[in-house]
């Protein structure tokens, strides 16, 4: 079988995978939502922007011929791998999820789960302290209820809008990062507390290792819950996904 993938992307996991499907020579299109202004180039076409919902992603499969869908979007993306799942049902096109592994406490790790940003929000309501807001972009205006905070926020691109607090530091940068850079970010900005999102994975968690060795609390924001579905953690192990639906990879 030919196969003609559709790879929803925005992840270090989805950028892997295209090279390993260009290097294949195997046909798709990496998706990006559109959230990030400097995506990293990908050796198959791209496209961003959203689809519709359900109905506008089945057409799009549909429309596109779509022989397979590997959801590689972050973990907390949750409303695009819920619109995947129940339009891959639908138009009865296989899907599997390249995801990470969330996080998990290590010895000397003092971490306060929470369900969600909301809950993050509630758990700052507290005396002033000097946060690393480890959230992203989208989320900053709804920690404007803690002005009595100082926030060092590290960002893939600059804020659209002057974040809502009187105090605080941006600093523009695109991961990964090292344990012992971020351990040194946190101690030159005096930093008391941590608040995260559980991303898993390799390339986010130098500043969670950093927080630990510095005897830092971290206030963890779980991930949401998302449809059953297939899963892989590895490059390889998707590639044996298509290989056993019948896609032919060569040699």
């Amino acid at each position: 079988m030919r196969a003609n993938l559709l790879i929803l992307g925005g992840t270090t996991e989805a950028t892997a995978f295209a090279n390993a499907a260009a290097e294949k020579g195997l046909t798709g299109t990496v998706s990006f939502a559109g959230r990030v202004d400097r995506p990293k180039r990908q050796p198959l076409p791209q496209r961003i922007g959203g689809f519709g919902g359900v109905s506008g992603l089945i057409e799009y499969l549909h429309a596109q011929k779509i022989t397979h869908v590997i959801d590689a979007t972050h973990p907390f993306a949750a409303q695009m791998s819920r619109n995947a799942v129940a339009a891959c049902a639908q138009a009865d096109v296989p899907l599997l999820a390249l995801t990470r592994a969330p996080w998990s406490a290590q010895p000397g790790d003092d971490w306060t789960h929470v369900p969600n940003i909301a809950s993050a929000v509630a758990a700052l309501d507290q005396p002033a302290k000097r946060v690393m807001l480890a959230v992203g972009r989208m989320h900053l205006a709804e920690f404007a209820p803690n002005p009595q905070h100082f926030y060092l926020l590290r960002l893939v691109d600059p804020p659209k809008d002057p974040p809502p607090f009187p105090g605080h530091h941006v600093l523009v940068s695109r991961g990964p990062f090292t344990q012992d850079d971020d351990r040194a970010l946190m101690q030159d900005h005096r930093i008391d507390l941590v608040v995260s999102k559980n991303a898993g994975g390799t390339g986010a968690y130098a500043k969670i290792a950093a927080a630990r060795s510095l005897g830092l609390p971290v206030v963890m924001i779980d991930r949401p819950a998302v449809p059953e579905r297939q899963e892989a953690h590895s490059v390889a192990e998707v590639m044996d996904w298509l290989r056993h639906s019948g896609v032919d990879l060569g040699v």
